[in-house]
């Protein structure tokens, strides 16, 4: 792509803001540090619930450069309630197809969606320019939304009802206060430093190249990771497919390796040649990194909340970095949502941290074992992979053991104080604390839909009709499966273990916190408090 181009599809302009010019200082509800994924679909979702957000950005670009390309299918459902789900489907490249291969032999393959039944795919593979470029589109549509370009914050001063904050600009520095306040400022938050706050973990000495090729080739769309692959002995490699016939191809350089050196075109060349052979391709992008599992201690500070990579770092294998993210911004949204229209206070404010340390303890967890099986540390652990590879070709569950990098899966919060425990038995995958499964469904008048998009922003009661309409507390809406939306495939019934008469409540982020096989509106009265944080009795 051009300068030209790209400037005129991702760079955006300063305008200088009314509170430069104000005589005091402007308080605002909510404020938003980075326009990145994260940021943009934190502001995104405020907004849609009626808020106005100001989202404030160093820079006057979107990022160069692929970077995080595999979006999971919660973190598409997550984006489809953005308005921007169906748009990335659309241009991203859908697979859910991997193989795994030791040295030129596949090992053995996975099928990450093997049912049919869900509107969103298991993986797309989509640029995050893109991605990013939609989100402010949409963003821009909302107009509740004021996205403030080259304002770099400068100063943060954290007080009991509010956050101070100063920012630069090309014209000079202002002040403003934000009642609430959402780091997604990255991996090297500076609002993070500003508050002192230590960001832990363990960084791995391996390096891994990073190459972005455009180029026509005959490889499915698929996910190849290779083991120790002819064209690259004793190391490591992977390829996937973006769109406009871009293809990322990860390199194991070893922890010995020089970054500057490896990004040379005299270094890069002779790499891809060996793996693809007299192609004909252009390079769009390269860079190094090394795997770091870091996360603060708490998310949570005061009025600062840190969601995304300013909260938590992943190695890039098994794609947890955004795909987490977008599942902080919606956890803690709905739950500010309510804080901020007087329906909940702390209590449910605090669990944005609970459940999203838990969930960022478990990807770290994930992405910590990859590492160790794709750079083994020691003999022993060599001799290990080896022979798990090799016993993998015949036997199947040694299959389980091989870690390539295990695919971003929805978080589970199986202890959070905002489900209420089962009273009656249940089979199905839609348990207090797991995200609610979609399921193809038909409204009244005979038109197709999904269930989550059926769902509400708000909570959501749903009741397999069976004679009476149960009451629901105020702020719940309704829908009754058996009236004005019907099952005709089964796979909702299959799915939540649904019979008639049975009532699920659903919290406004797509997660089940409560389920009866009876109608009972005083017990759903009482899950509704405690998904609010507040009767737990």
């Amino acid at each position: 792509m051009s300068d030209e181009a790209y400037k005129s599809l991702y760079e955006y302009d300063y305008q200088r803001s009314p509170d430069q010019d104000a005589k005091r200082t402007v308080r605002h509800r909510v404020v938003v540090v980075g326009a990145g994924p994260i940021g943009l679909a934190a502001a995104i979702d405020l907004a849609q619930r009626g808020h106005k957000v100001v989202l404030l950005d160093d820079n006057d670009r979107i990022g160069e450069g692929s970077r995080a390309i595999c979006f999971s299918k919660r973190a598409l459902e997550v984006c489809d309630t953005l308005g921007i789900g169906e748009r990335m489907v659309e241009k991203g490249v859908t697979w859910q197809l991997g193989k795994v291969f030791l040295e030129a032999d596949k090992v053995y393959e996975f099928d990450l969606l093997p049912e049919q039944g869900h509107k969103m795919p298991a993986f797309i593979n989509l640029q995050q320019y893109y991605v990013e470029r939609y989100l402010v589109d949409r963003a821009n549509e909302l107009g509740d939304v004021e996205i403030r370009w080259r304002n770099k914050v400068a100063g943060l001063t954290p007080g009991d009802d509010h956050v101070g904050l100063t920012i630069d600009t090309p014209d000079g520095p202002y002040d403003i206060e934000a009642d609430y306040l959402i780091a997604c400022d990255g991996a090297r938050s500076s609002l993070r430093d500003m508050l002192g706050l230590e960001f832990a973990g363990q960084v791995f000495n391996d390096r891994f190249l990073i190459v972005d090729v455009k180029m026509n080739a005959e490889f499915p769309t698929e996910r190849w990771f290779w083991f120790d692959p002819p064209f690259h002995k004793g190391q490591s490699a992977l390829l996937h497919k973006q769109p406009d016939d871009v293809w990322r191809i990860d390199f194991q350089l070893g922890a010995d390796a020089d970054p500057d050196e490896e990004k040379k075109l005299d270094n890069v060349l002779p790499r891809l040649e060996a793996m693809l052979g007299d192609v004909d391709c252009d390079i769009e992008w390269v860079s190094v990194y090394t795997f770091q599992c870091k996360r603060m201690e708490r998310f949570m500070h005061g009025r600062v909340f840190f969601a995304g990579d300013a909260a938590h770092q992943v190695s890039p294998f098994g794609a947890r970095g955004a795909n987490s993210g977008f599942e902080d911004a919606q956890n803690l949204v709905w739950k500010l949502d309510a804080a901020l229209n007087g329906t909940a206070g702390e209590d449910l404010l605090s669990t944005y941290g609970s459940e999203r340390e838990f969930a960022a303890d478990d990807n770290i967890g994930h992405s910590t074992r990859a590492t160790d099986f794709i750079s083994p540390k020691s003999n022993i652990s060599h001799v290990f992979r080896s022979a798990t590879l090799k016993l993998a070709r015949r036997v199947p569950f040694a299959r389980r053991l091989v870690n390539s990098g295990r695919l971003s899966t929805p978080s589970i919060y199986a202890d959070t104080p905002l489900s209420s425990p089962d009273r009656d038995a249940f089979g199905g995958r839609a348990a207090p604390g797991m995200p609610a499964p979609d399921a193809p469904l038909e409204t009244a008048e005979g038109t197709s839909t999904w269930l989550l998009d059926e769902l509400s922003p708000r909570f959501t009661a749903l009741y397999i009709g069976d004679g009476d309409i149960p009451v629901v507390p105020k702020g719940v809406d309704l829908k009754i499966i058996g009236d004005e939306l019907h099952d005709r495939t089964g796979l909702f019934q299959e799915r939540y273990d649904a019979q008639p008469g049975n009532l699920y409540l659903i919290r406004p982020d797509q997660y089940v916190c409560a389920r009866f096989r009876t109608a009972d509106a005083s017990a759903l009265a009482a899950a509704h408090r405690r998904a609010l944080a507040g009767d737990t009795a």
